[in-house]
């Protein structure tokens, strides 16, 4: 799966798991976050507000969500 930023510097963490509907809401991708099941790049991340640049891959729920511009 691909995310295009469309000009935008960054996304936060949780808006992109809210947007993409991974997560059901707001609180539920903090929840997805807190509870380390998201990876960003490899790692277990737990910075909810965590920046996704371009070239950022996103793990959650079983899908790979990759940044691009």
């Amino acid at each position: 799966m691909i995310f295009n930023l469309n000009g935008a510097e960054y996304i936060e963490l949780i808006k992109l798991l809210k947007l993409l509907h991974i997560a059901e809401s707001g609180g539920h991708a903090k929840i997805m976050v807190e509870d380390g099941e998201v990876k960003l790049n490899g790692e277990v991340e737990f910075r909810k507000r965590a920046k996704l640049r371009v070239g950022d891959i996103v793990e959650a729920s079983g899908k790979k969500i990759t940044i691009e511009a």
